[in-house]
C-alpha cells in the first residue's frame, strides 16, 4: 500500500504540476473578487450541478455519480488505512473506519448503508452512460474508447468494493451455510449471500482482489485524468467558482487600444499564449459533452463552427506545443512584441493535429503563427452569431464569445481580414453614425406628423427613447419606433428622442471585432448621455439595450435602460394603457438573444401580449434559453452568411411555424427583419411579423387610427 500511495501520487503530483505551469503561461486576470458570491454560485452549479439535468437522463445519471464519488470518497480513505490496519483482519469488528466509522459502530452502519446504496446507483447511472455512448451515440458527444473505458473502470470500481464487502461477509460467516443479510449493507450482503458456502481460502482470496482492484482503479482513475477529457473531474469545482461575474452581455473590455498600437502590442487573440490562466482553465475543464454544439445555431445549419471542437482544438494545440510554450514562459527570454509574452521562434513546435476547424494544408504550425488563419479556420469564427446559447448550455461554465471575438479583434485590427461586407458597415458606422450610411441628419425622419420631442428642446424628458439605427433608418422597423412613440404618447409619458445627436452604439462593430471603431461611439454616446443626464433610457433594440446597460459603464454613463418590452408592461400594470380591440389570433412569440439569454428577460413581453384581448401565445419547442437565434447577431446582420447546409433565419422560422401561429412577434428589429425575410423564403406571407409595440398600438388605439392602419 506505501509503494502504491506513494507511486500513484507521486505519478499524479508531477503531470498536475505540468499542467498548472502550462496554465501559467496564461495572462492574469483577478478571479478572486466576490467570494460569497463565487461560494453561493459554486455550489448551485457545482455541488447541486443546476445545468446538468437540461439534458434530462444524462443530467440526473451525471449527478448521481457525482455524489457517489463525494459519498464514496470517504470509503476510498478507509481503504487505504486498511491497506495497513488488515484488509481482512481476524473478526469483522477489526475492520478499520477511522474509529468513528468503525464495522459495527452507529456512524459505521449508517455509513455502509448509505455507501452501497450509492454505490448501485453509480452502477445505475454508469449503465445510462454506456447506453448513450454505445447504443443512442448523440452527435453531440465526443464517442471515444477513452469515455467508455473510464465508465467501465468506474462501474467495475462499484463491483470491487460490493465483492470486497460480500466476500468478506462470506469469510466472517464462520462456517455458516449463508451468510445473515445486514440491512446496513445490502449490496454487500446479497453478494455474501451469494458466495455463501464457498470455502475460507476462496473468500479471502475474493475479498483481496476486490480490495485491490478497488483500491488500483481509484489510482488509475486519478492518473487518467490529466491527460484526459475527465480532467474536468478536477477542474470543474474551479472553473466554477472562477467564472465571470461581470453581465453575460458585457465582453471584456480592451483598454489602452492607441496605446497598445503605440507600442505595437498584439490588439486581440492572436496566439494560445495569451490566453489568460482563466481561459485555459476553460480548455481543461471541456467535458466533450457537447451540450454547446447541439445548442449552436451555426452548427445545427451545417456551419464550420462547433463550440465543442473549437474548444478541443485550442485544448490540443495548447497540449501538443506545451514544452516550447513552458520554455519560452519560463526561461527569461526577452518578450518579441512588447505583449509579456515570450518570443516564439518560427520554428518552435509543431502541430499536425487536423478537425474540420483547422487548416487543411497539413503544413506545420509553429507556436510563433497567429491561431487564425494558420490553426483555426476564420470561417469557423465569423459563424459565430454571438447569441450564448453554447455558454447558456455549457455546465461548467466555459465560456466561448468571448475568445471567438478577441480572435476577431486580431483579425480585424491587426490583419484587417475580415468578410468584405463588413467594410461598409464599418465605413457607415464611422462615417454617418450607422451601418447603412445613411446621412446622420436623417435619423429623426421617421418621426414625421407624429410630434416627438427632442432632448435638445425637453431636456427634462422623464424618458430618452433610444430608437436605434435600424428603428430610424429601415422603413420595416420604423413602424416599430412609430408604434412606441404612439404608445408612449398614449400612456402620457413625458419622453424624447436624440434624433441626430443618437448615434450607433457600436454593438455590431464589437461583436465583429473593430473594438476601436466601437470605443469611439460607445466614448461620442457617453458623452451626449452624460449631457442629458436622463432619469431612464427606454430602447426598442436588444442589441442597443445591452451594449447601453451592460457594456457603457466601462466608458463613464451608467444609465437605467429599460427594454421596452418591460416598460410597456409596467405600463399596463399602472393602468396607463388599456388594451380595448380585440385581436383574434395566434402569435408565436420569438425570444431574442440579447433579452433572454444574456438579460433573463422572458415574462414581461408574454405578458404584454397575454394582456391583449383575443390573442393566443404559442410557445414553439425551442423557447425561452433555448430559443434559437434568427441569425442576425454577432454583425450577421450586416454580412452574408457563411456556408451551410441551411440558413439560421429560415430554421428558426420552420420552428416558429410548427406552432401554426397566424402572427410571430419579436421585440428586435434584427429578429424581425430575419423572420420576415425566413417567412418570404417559405412563402409564407400570410404569416404576420410584428413587434410586441406594433401588436399592443393596434389593441389601444383610437378606432380612427386602428381603421387607418388596417387600410
Amino acid at each position: 500500500m506505501s509503494l502504491l500511495l506513494l507511486g500513484a501520487w507521486g505519478y499524479f503530483a508531477l503531470q498536475a504540476y505540468r499542467r498548472w505551469r502550462l496554465m501559467w503561461i496564461g495572462v492574469g486576470e483577478n478571479r478572486f473578487d466576490r467570494i460569497g458570491e463565487r461560494l453561493k454560485r459554486t455550489y448551485e452549479y457545482a455541488f447541486v450541478q443546476k445545468r446538468m439535468p437540461r439534458y434530462k437522463w444524462a443530467g440526473y445519471a451525471h449527478k448521481l455519480i457525482f455524489l457517489g464519488f463525494i459519498v464514496l470518497l470517504l470509503r476510498s480513505l478507509i481503504l487505504f488505512a486498511r491497506g495497513f490496519t488488515g484488509v481482512l483482519p481476524t473478526t469483522s469488528h477489526d475492520l478499520f473506519g477511522f474509529w468513528i466509522f468503525n464495522h459495527g459502530t452507529v456512524l459505521g452502519n449508517l455509513y455502509s448503508l448509505v455507501k452501497d446504496v450509492f454505490a448501485l446507483l453509480v452502477i445505475l447511472a454508469g449503465g445510462v452512460f454506456l447506453y448513450y455512448r454505445l447504443v443512442a451515440k448523440p452527435k453531440r458527444m465526443t464517442l471515444s474508447f477513452e469515455g467508455i473505458l473510464i465508465i467501465l473502470i468506474i462501474e467495475t470500481m462499484m463491483w470491487a468494493d460490493i465483492l470486497y464487502d460480500g466476500a468478506g461477509r462470506a469469510f466472517y460467516a464462520a462456517g455458516d451455510a449463508m451468510p445473515s443479510f445486514a440491512w446496513y449493507e445490502p449490496a454487500g450482503s446479497i453478494m455474501g449471500i451469494l458466495l455463501g458456502g464457498v470455502s475460507d481460502t476462496t473468500a479471502s482470496v475474493l475479498a483481496h482482489l476486490g480490495f485491490w482492484t478497488h483500491v488500483s482503479l481509484v489510482f488509475l482513475f486519478l492518473n487518467l485524468l490529466p491527460n484526459s477529457k475527465h480532467f474536468h473531474v478536477i477542474t470543474a469545482i474551479p472553473n466554477v467558482f472562477f467564472q465571470s461575474l461581470e453581465p453575460r452581455g458585457r465582453l471584456p473590455n480592451v483598454e489602452d487600444i492607441e496605446g497598445k498600437i503605440e507600442r505595437e502590442e498584439t490588439l486581440g487573440l492572436a496566439r494560445v499564449d495569451q490566453l489568460s490562466w482563466k481561459g485555459i482553465l476553460d480548455l481543461y475543464t471541456c467535458t466533450e459533452c457537447g451540450r454547446c454544439t447541439d445548442q449552436c445555431p451555426a452548427a445545427n445549419t451545417g456551419k464550420l463552427l462547433s463550440p465543442k471542437q473549437l474548444t478541443l482544438d485550442l485544448r490540443d494545440y495548447l497540449y501538443a506545443n506545451e514544452n516550447k510554450l513552458v520554455t519560452a514562459k519560463f526561461s527569461g527570454r526577452a518578450a518579441g512584441n512588447g505583449n509579456g509574452h515570450a518570443a516564439l521562434s518560427a520554428d518552435d513546435g509543431q502541430s499536425e493535429e487536423t478537425s474540420h476547424a483547422h487548416d487543411t494544408s497539413h503544413r506545420p504550425i509553429s507556436v510563433a503563427d497567429d491561431l487564425a488563419p494558420a490553426f483555426i479556420k476564420p470561417e469557423v469564427l465569423w459563424a459565430c452569431t454571438t447569441c450564448g446559447a453554447c455558454e447558456t448550455e455549457c455546465p461548467v461554465f466555459i465560456t466561448y464569445v468571448d475568445k471567438i471575438v478577441d480572435m476577431r479583434r486580431h483579425l480585424v485590427m491587426e490583419k484587417s481580414e475580415f468578410p468584405p461586407e463588413l467594410q461598409n458597415a464599418f465605413r457607415g458606422m464611422e462615417q454617418n453614425s450607422n451601418p447603412w450610411s445613411f446621412p446622420a441628419s436623417d435619423r429623426g425622419g421617421w418621426t414625421s406628423g407624429l410630434d416627438v420631442p427632442r432632448m435638445a428642446e425637453n431636456p427634462d424628458a422623464d424618458v430618452l427613447f433610444w430608437v436605434g439605427c435600424s428603428a430610424s433608418f429601415d422603413d420595416r422597423a420604423k413602424k416599430i419606433a412609430r408604434a412606441m412613440a404612439n404608445l408612449l404618447k398614449a400612456a402620457g409619458v413625458n419622453f424624447a428622442i436624440l434624433a441626430e445627436e443618437e448615434q450607433c452604439t457600436g454593438d455590431p462593430a464589437r461583436r465583429a471585432g473593430n473594438e476601436f471603431l466601437f470605443q469611439m461611439l460607445a466614448t461620442m454616446n457617453a458623452e451626449t448621455l452624460n449631457r442629458y443626464n436622463p432619469k431612464t433610457v427606454v430602447t426598442t433594440c436588444p442589441h442597443c439595450f445591452n451594449t447601453l446597460l451592460n457594456e457603457y459603464p466601462d466608458f463613464g454613463a451608467k444609465l437605467n435602460v429599460v427594454h421596452h418590452s418591460v416598460y410597456l408592461e409596467r405600463l399596463l400594470k399602472e393602468g396607463r394603457l388599456t388594451p380595448r380591440r380585440p385581436i383574434n389570433a395566434r402569435v408565436a412569440y420569438h425570444d431574442s438573444c440579447y433579452m433572454g439569454r444574456y438579460n433573463d428577460v422572458y415574462e414581461p413581453p408574454r405578458e404584454t401580449l397575454r394582456k391583449i384581448p383575443g390573442l393566443t401565445v404559442l410557445e414553439p419547442v425551442q423557447t425561452r434559453d433555448r430559443g434559437m437565434c434568427c441569425g442576425a447577431g454577432g454583425a450577421q446582420m450586416f454580412k452574408e452568411e457563411e456556408h451551410g447546409a441551411e440558413r439560421v433565419n429560415e430554421r428558426r422560422t420552420d420552428q416558429l411555424l410548427e406552432t401554426r401561429p397566424d402572427m410571430i412577434a419579436s421585440n428586435c428589429p434584427f429578429c424581425q427583419r430575419m423572420l420576415i425575410d425566413g417567412l418570404g423564403s417559405k412563402n409564407r406571407e400570410d404569416v404576420q411579423q410584428m413587434d410586441i409595440a406594433e401588436i399592443l398600438w393596434q389593441s389601444v388605439s383610437p378606432d380612427e387610427v386602428a381603421a387607418s392602419a388596417a387600410s
